[in-house]
This record gives C-alpha cells, structure tokens and sequence, in this order.
C-alpha cells in the first residue's frame, strides 16, 4: 500500500519498513547521516551522481511528522561552528563606464560559485539589488559579469518554482511531466547591472551570452540540460525593456499568493512572468514522462 508520494516518488509500506528497520540498525545516527545511508541504500542520486540528501531529509521529516517513523531528536546547531550569514555590503568602488556597447567588448563572464570570486558576487548583489541577497536553494550558478577587469554585471541562476500557472500553461506539460521535468528550468534570480555602469544595450546583450552559455554550464555541473530560461519583474518598478530586447516572451502574471498560502487571497506583490525557450523542441521535451 502507498502511504506518501514526495517529489515524484512513491514510498509504499515496505519502504516504510525499510526505514523503520534502518533508524533501529543506527540508534545514534543523525537525521542527515540516516539520509545519506538511505539514499545509498536506494541509489537516490542526482544526474551528476550526487546523493539527494535534502530531498531525502524532506521525505523523512514528511513521513515522521505523518507518524509512520519515529526520527531522532533534531540536533541544535553548534554556535561555535560555521554559520551561513547574509554577506557583508561592499564600499568598493570602481570608476564609471559610459559609453557605446562595442567600448566595453570583450566582456569577460565568469562562472563565480565555489571560486575565489563568489564572496565578492555575494556583497555586490547584497549591497546593489534591491532586493539584496537571497541564498538559492537546490541547483544553482553565479555569473560575474566584467568589462577590462572592472565588474558590470551579476547574474543568479537556481532551480525554477515547482508550480507557475502562467509557466505551466504556455508550456502545456502535465502535472506528472512538470514533476519529472521541473530540474530542466531554470530561474534567473538576479540580474543587477551595477550603479555605475551606462552602456545602452548592455543588459540585453548579457541575456544573449547567457542564453548560450548557461546550458553548456548547467550540463557540465548537474549532469543534465536546461531547455527553459524563466524569470520575475514587478512592473511596481521595472518594465523589463532588456530581457524584451533579447526576445524573452511574456507569459503571464503570478496571482499573488504564496505556495502555502490558504487564503486564496493576494499577499505579496503581483510578478510578471517572463520566459526564453532554449530550443525549438522544448515543449515535446518538457512534456515527456516515459
């Protein structure tokens, strides 16, 4: 018998009974070494081979909180140790560049994350978006855009919304094609051209260059493709001139409600839902289930 479906996966009672028998083989594993072990025991890996620990960790806080396990306490985060923090605001400064778009070319786009630069990527957004700096979760890649050695741009890429109407509509997948295909999106969740940077063109001309390189990064690091670029503008403030100029379509807007929300009322700010296909075929891939 089924008792949970999570993230495209169905656990049965066997599965259930596995993981009783696996919690009583390790009394005195953490929940995250109880994870790993099971996504071992399943061969429960990411396309580049990495093991689905979050997602497994989530299952089993499902299937504890629904009480067909019995999970060790929670262990409180050592206030000594690491700690993950919003990144300190810059006062760097460079020198402001004005001018025609082929002043500034060749720029230099550099994938950022895990490198020497990511900190750097970090206190800029942090300090220049107006939204600041959110930490993406899941799948995701960082692009420090420079101009002779002198950074314009920052751009973050992460895993899309698992659910978008306006997305899902114009696409036209089913609900079981978007749970097996979602990791196939992704979602730009910053683009900030910094404040002293004056180049027409020069947003729109990134979003090319972006088009062409994120694929090729995305199936090197994640060991699968991208076949849809998607994103958010709050026309409140923006009207997205640049990712129109680079030929992204409009598909929609949000209704204004969070995933969890049970009001079925607006509670935040209504988005714009703009979209890029990465290939002519995207719908057939997209849609695929076998």
């Amino acid at each position: 018998m089924d008792v949970l479906r999570y993230r495209g996966r169905v656990v049965a009672d066997t599965d259930v009974a596995f993981i009783q028998g696996l919690i009583a083989a390790y009394p005195n594993a953490t929940r995250r070494a109880l994870s790993l072990r099971l996504c071992e025991a399943w061969n429960w890996v990411q396309p580049n081979g990495v093991l689905r620990d979050m997602v497994c960790r989530g299952l089993l806080l499902a299937l504890h909180r629904a009480g067909h396990i019995e999970l060790p306490p929670a262990r409180k985060s050592n206030p000594l140790g690491p700690k993950r923090r919003t990144p300190s605001r810059t006062t760097l400064r460079w020198n402001a560049i004005e001018g025609r778009l082929s002043d500034i070319l060749p720029l230099d786009i550099a994938q950022v994350r895990r490198s020497s630069d990511e900190a750097l990527f970090d206190s800029l957004v942090e300090t220049h978006h107006y939204l600041g700096y959110t930490q993406p979760v899941g799948e995701h890649l960082k692009y420090l855009v420079s101009a002779k050695g002198v950074p314009v741009a920052c751009l973050a890429w992460s895993s899309a919304p698992r659910h978008l109407g306006s997305r899902d509509r114009f696409i036209g997948w089913s609900a079981e094609a978007r749970r097996k295909n979602i990791r196939f999106i992704a979602y730009n969740l910053r683009y900030l051209i910094l404040p002293w940077v004056k180049v027409p063109h020069l947003a729109s001309h990134i979003l090319g260059r972006m088009a062409r390189m994120l694929p090729h990064d995305w199936a090197r690091i994640y060991g699968h493709p991208v076949y849809f670029l998607e994103t958010f503008i709050d026309p409140q403030r923006f009207r997205g001139t640049c990712y129109r100029a680079a030929n992204w379509v409009v598909l929609g807007r949000t209704t204004g409600r969070g995933k969890d929300d049970q009001t079925m009322r607006p509670n935040r700010p209504i988005k714009e839902v703009l979209g890029y296909p990465l290939c002519r075929r995207f719908r057939q891939r997209l849609s695929q289930v076998s």
